[in-house]
């Protein structure tokens, strides 16, 4: 359903050419008619047929005003209430049958966003579609995340390349530096904004927390509270990637008649409409919004009003409803109906009144180039939920609603020493040890390239896969230990652990009332404290916070366990939204950026809501940012406690707001200039050629250069294709043939550490003993590791993006006490 959502359904999918057998009346008009039938069913007459059931089709007829080939976005008030009415359709099908068959009938009638989204939305909230795997929209629409250039030499290569020639297509290198150059300082930051795994985040949190639809799928537990938590969080870690790149934090929108200095220039292209996302350059100033063909009209003065009154209400600590009650904002509830008033959803308690800040902040950026419509243009990236956080102007608005949370925040009451503190339990030492180095209390970060394959998105193109590379951020597998004393009895504590820059712009120390809206969650964990002394040990892999990079890009056919394999197929079925775990750990710098490492044990008993249904529970949940699906949120406490609230009178610094129960440690997030290029497509090595975006069809004739392998190693004289000889490698290729070169003879599987017991895989983040790289001659075999191990063991120094001998500048033993 979901892949090459242009082309008409009956056209086989997937790599194995499934036929969806879809009555004539459901097809669009223009292929209904005999003969045409007759041809295509003599055309595809081989394939895996799969019958469509033909049930009663509700009116439709609303749905069919949003033309087909027209955008389409969940923040502009008419296309939501459009993707309302669509979910409750999906939701009301009786069985499974009929909701396909229903999802059969729409598909190629109604505009494929709107599909997508609210078919989405229904596969994770029906109770019989749960374990259906839901595709990340990039391959669905890899037009929002990669330039349109790369689409023309992508076709030159499907039509060229095709059937039995599929192998050799080339890997299409998808350059850092594609939306602007170093010499805009917000560009800094765009590896951060423009990262896959940060906007597939963006995207699926918005399909579990959707504006508008039926009661079951929209109110969810403390559903307010988590979109202000989740985008404290992006707002957080965005202020940190900042500094560590020497720019200061973000500035919140205020003033609204005043020009919005940053620029963006996404370079994307819409794959529906065929055209460009558009541009805002820098200097723009919003505009009232009235656009008839949208039915939208917003004024710059309803955005002053409606902030006023968000002010307002605060300020009186209570909202009027629309019954002309007031609701009061207290400790418990006030934050979660703040966050259903801001975004807001259909529980916000006075929609007439508070109005819809943060979504029509939204459309009016979105909309500055062409407000009235005059020039027929559409929306630009941040407009739309998948591509928001592209955009610099997207950190503005968020910095501006966090501001207006954190003001009732600060209303609150303060956490006294006994709200705090677990009695008889006492952090004594804390430390991060890293693989791959000696230095204690370090993070190591560094670049990474990994490949995806766009061809379920790319309509009308020849089958076979159409890889394209990225290059982002990653960090070395590291681990936690803490050093507990409990001096009563066998207790359940719940472990929270943070991360905040310990400077601010100026290099002086934080000052904890600004440092607590910058502490990122890393990690949150049930552990058994025994009586006495007690060694936690936790790995950086088993965050609570994040999802592994492989659980978003694995191959949906390939990747899939036998149908019998119950707990297999439920461990490879979607299990939720989460931070990506490339990015869980700010970029850092050269020289070592200093923060701090804050773990905090509080009791489980009082803290933490057990799960009702574990039955199933084989797969990495991110409920720190997403919750858990069908439960509650675990966490009974305010969501960033304890740094929600302003530290009490007497605790001006980090130090004296610690109670016994709490831990710091200085660390260091060292960042080395160099690229990893993680072995594409599953193991596979089709030839890769840089993608020159200046003339998409010439790109650069020589092969990419596979960064750990030597750089003084003369080009393959198969031209980048791989080597099919099946004779045996020198000593400086890496292996290419169907036989490991390994002593133990160990199968060559990609994703998994092998030792003499086959340990199973972990989740597709690394396993505890990743395999070892040479950097002489390659990667040694053992298949595809999520990080490097033996890393930092080197000399040198680097450019971006150059394959050099690595070297980390730096105290031996890292920083702290």
């Amino acid at each position: 359903m979901l892949e090459r959502v242009n082309e008409p359904l009956f056209i086989p999918k997937c790599e194995t050419g499934v036929m969806l057998e879809v009555p004539t009346d459901y097809l669009p008009s223009g292929y209904q008619e005999a003969a045409i039938q007759n041809q295509l069913n003599n055309r595809f007459r081989n394939r895996i047929q799969i019958p469509i059931k033909k049930i009663q089709i509700p009116d439709v007829s609303d749905l069919l005003a949003l033309p087909r080939l027209g955008t389409f976005s969940t923040f502009v008030p008419r296309h939501r209430k459009l993707s309302a009415r669509l979910i409750t359709l999906f939701m009301e099908m009786r069985t499974v049958e009929d909701f396909f068959a229903l999802a059969a009938y729409l598909r190629d009638r109604i505009n494929p966003s709107l599909f997508v989204y609210a078919f989405s939305v229904a596969i994770m909230n029906r109770q019989d579609t749960r374990n259906v795997r839901l595709p990340p929209v990039s391959e669905t629409f890899p037009g929002r995340y990669v330039d349109g250039s790369v689409f023309v030499r992508a076709r030159e290569e499907s039509y060229i390349l095709s059937d039995s020639l599929v192998s050799m297509r080339a890997t299409i290198e998808i350059p850092q530096d594609y939306t602007a150059t170093q010499r805009e300082p917000e560009h800094r930051v765009a590896y951060f904004r423009e990262d896959l795994g940060i906007n597939l985040h963006h995207w699926h949190w918005h399909l579990i927390y959707p504006f508008e639809g039926p009661r079951e799928v929209v109110q969810k537990n403390r559903r307010g509270e988590l979109f202000y938590y989740a985008h404290q969080q992006i707002i957080g870690r965005y202020d940190f990637e900042r500094l560590c790149n020497k720019l200061p934090r973000t500035v919140r929108l205020q003033n609204f008649a005043e020009p919005i200095p940053e620029a963006y220039f996404p370079k994307l292209t819409s794959q529906i409409a065929s055209r460009n996302w558009q541009s805002r350059p820098g200097g723009l100033r919003m505009r009232d919004i009235n656009r008839e063909a949208d039915q939208l009209k917003v004024d710059i003065a309803d955005l002053e009003r409606w902030r006023a009154r968000f002010l307002e209400a605060i300020e009186r600590g209570r909202v009027e409803s629309t019954n002309g009650t007031t609701i009061p904002l207290t400790e418990q509830n006030g934050i979660d109906i703040l966050g259903d008033m801001m975004e807001p959803s259909q529980y916000s308690v006075n929609p007439q009144l508070y109005g819809q800040l943060h979504n029509m902040l939204h459309v009016v950026i979105s909309l500055i180039h062409d407000p009235d419509h005059r020039f027929l243009e559409t929306f630009s990236v941040i407009g739309e939920a998948s591509t928001a956080m592209r955009d610099p102007a997207f950190y503005r608005i968020h910095s501006l609603v966090n501001d207006i949370f954190n003001l009732h925040k600060q209303s609150l009451p303060r956490y006294t020493v006994q709200q705090l503190e677990f009695q008889g339990i006492q952090v004594r030492g804390i430390e991060i040890s890293t693989k791959g180095t000696t230095q204690r209390n370090t993070f190591m970060t560094y670049w990474e390239k990994s490949t995806v394959d766009l061809s379920r998105g790319m309509d009308f193109f020849p089958r076979g896969p159409v890889f394209a590379r990225f290059t982002h951020l990653q960090h070395m597998p590291f681990t936690l230990n803490v050093d507990v004393t409990n001096s009563g009895q066998r207790r359940q504590a719940l472990i929270r652990v943070f991360l905040a820059p310990k400077l601010d712009e100026r290099g002086r120390d934080m000052p904890l009332v600004e440092q607590r809206n910058m502490f990122i969650e890393l990690d949150k964990f049930l552990y058994d404290l025994q009586p006495g002394a007690n060694k936690i040990v936790r790995n950086s892999v088993q965050s609570t916070v994040s999802i592994p990079f492989e659980q978003t890009f694995r191959d949906l056919e390939t990747g899939r366990p036998p149908a019998n394999n119950t707990g297999g197929s439920d461990n490879f079925n979607f299990c939720g939204c989460g931070w990506p775990h490339h990015m869980l750990i700010p970029k850092g710098n050269i020289e070592g950026f200093p923060s701090i490492l804050f773990v905090m044990i509080s009791n489980a008993e009082t803290d933490w809501t057990p799960r009702r249904n574990t039955a199933n529970n084989v797969c990495s949940e991110a409920a720190a940012y997403c919750g858990i699906r069908g439960e509650n949120y675990p966490d009974r406490r305010a969501m960033g406690y304890p740094f929600d609230r302003l530290p009490r009178q007497n605790a001006v610094t980090l130090q004296t707001f610690l109670t016994p129960n709490m831990g710091i440690k200085e660390v260091v997030i060292r960042f080395n200039d160099t690229v990893v290029d993680k072995t594409p497509n599953n193991g596979r090595e089709p030839r890769s050629q840089i993608w020159n975006p200046s003339n998409p069809r010439n790109p650069s004739p020589r092969p990419a250069i596979n960064p750990l392998s030597n750089p003084n190693i003369p080009p393959n004289p198969t031209n980048g294709r791989p080597n099919t000889n099946p004779r045996p490698n020198t000593n400086n290729r890496p292996n290419t043939n169907n036989r490991p070169n390994n002593p133990n003879n160990r199968p060559n599987i990609p994703n998994q550490p092998w030792n003499s017991n086959q340990r199973p895989p972990q989740n597709g983040r690394g396993g505890p003993n990743p395999p070892t790289f040479d950097w002489q001659n390659g990667p040694r075999p053992g298949g595809r590791p999520s990080s490097p191990n033996n890393f930092f063991n080197f000399q040198g120094n680097f450019d971006r993006g150059q394959s050099q001998p690595i070297a980390f500048p730096g105290r031996a033993g890292g920083y702290g006490k």
